[in-house]
């Protein structure tokens, strides 16, 4: 009896806990949220805050554990150390581990504000361009490319030629296949700054999605004039060379195997690629 009493308040909490919890949420997506992972062995939710610090990147603000009982209240729990109610910083790294947030009906049964006051230390300045290039560039390198937007484009409109701006806005719109706004935009990074070759090889990646093979090869020529970055024009040339082999181009192909062959003094993923190309195009 004692066995099927346990059974069944196990089964009350996980019932509860997946009516009012949804796990379908990345740490990257829960900015300024409250949030919970999964249930623990002994029945218990770890939850915290996340937000994001300009120096350290995404973070929990881990505030303890709760239970939920069988008629789905939020019981906070407190620290086994120290008897009280306590929490601590933890750096994030972006992953794929379903988390979900924690409903506002909730809050108060937890003892939590829906904004902590400590939150306030790290919401400075929140309108500058800096602080949103800062944010856009953070959730580019997230994958979060359509979040960053809301940030970049919000900087747009304050300082365009705010360095570096326009090549990250190039970026998301690349990511999200808007490839005439990121050539919009990669125009106006080079019209500023004319040596940067990071902002041709996004071009050329542009031009490639475009399927203009021959701007991509213009592109191509300028970099291999006013670019240091040597893998970032071997990329381009690889890409070209990829590009024909798509369409069985052997000759083309060719052209573009030697110029990417180029800028390498030794053999690399570029490289073995290409020579597999080869093989694969003479069978």
């Amino acid at each position: 009896m004692k066995y099927i009493i346990t059974l069944f308040t196990l089964f009350s909490v996980s019932f509860y806990g997946q009516n009012v919890l949804k796990f379908d949420k990345r740490n990257v997506q829960c900015e300024d949220k409250w949030i919970t992972y999964q249930m623990d062995k002994d029945s218990t939710y770890t939850f915290g805050f996340i937000y994001v610090d300009s120096q350290a990147g995404l973070t929990l603000n881990y505030e303890g554990k709760f239970k939920i009982d069988n008629i789905g209240n939020f019981i906070r729990l407190k620290s086994e150390a120290e008897n009280e109610i306590g929490f601590m910083k933890v750096r994030l790294q972006p992953n794929r581990t379903a988390i979900a947030e924690i409903p506002e009906s909730k809050f108060k049964e937890l003892n939590i504000e829906k904004i902590p006051n400590w939150l306030a230390t790290y919401k400075t300045d929140e309108n500058s361009v800096e602080r949103l290039y800062r944010w856009g560039y953070m959730y580019n390198g997230w994958s979060e490319c359509e979040k960053a937007l809301t940030f970049l484009e919000k900087a747009d409109k304050i300082n365009p030629k705010f360095k570096g701006l326009q090549t990250e806005l190039a970026f998301s719109y690349n990511a999200l296949g808007k490839y005439d706004k990121a050539e919009t935009a990669l125009k106006k990074a080079i019209k500023d700054n004319p040596n940067d070759c990071y902002t041709y090889k996004e071009l050329a990646y542009t031009y490639t999605k475009l399927l203009d093979l021959e701007k991509v090869s213009d592109t191509y020529e300028t970099m291999s004039k006013v670019c240091k970055e040597n893998n970032f024009i071997q990329e381009t040339a690889y890409n070209l060379a990829y590009e024909y082999f798509k369409v069985k181009d052997k000759v083309k192909f060719k052209k573009w195997k030697i110029e990417a062959e180029k800028w390498s003094t030794s053999e690399n993923q570029y490289t073995k690629n290409l020579n597999a190309m080869e093989t694969e195009l003479n069978k």
